[in-house]
């Protein structure tokens, strides 16, 4: 079990990691974050829109399920947003360039099982 700032360490410990954030969905508030040169903390605000969106559109739809992850492909970035329950989620900004898709999202889902607040 790891804490806030040891989870968002180890997320930024996977290959071409930009920024990471443990944020709230409903305001949009980090818990935490890390990054180099990013601006995590807007970057997960604005994500907490894209996860209202989302349930809102699964509600809409009928759809009685769970968001495991959302991703966001830029041209050059790599968005992961891994939900933690109803309420939080762990946010990731990678460089497409340096990272492994299939291994962020392997290891964000495990930071984000071990993560203990």
């Amino acid at each position: 079990m790891s804490g806030i700032k040891e989870s968002l360490g180890a997320a930024m410990q996977i290959d071409g990691a930009l920024a990471s954030a443990l944020v709230d969905i409903q305001s949009g508030m980090h818990l935490g974050a890390t990054a180099n040169g990013f601006n995590a903390e807007l970057a997960g605000a604005g994500n907490s829109d894209v996860v209202r969106a989302e349930l809102r559109a699964m509600l809409a739809m009928g759809l009685r399920d769970q968001i495991e992850d959302i991703l966001v492909t830029l041209g050059t970035q790599y968005h992961l947003i891994r939900l933690i329950g109803s309420k939080l989620f762990l946010y990731l900004a990678l460089d497409r360039a340096q990272a492994n898709l299939a291994l962020a999202r392997y290891k964000l889902g495990e930071i984000a099982g071990e993560l203990k607040l």
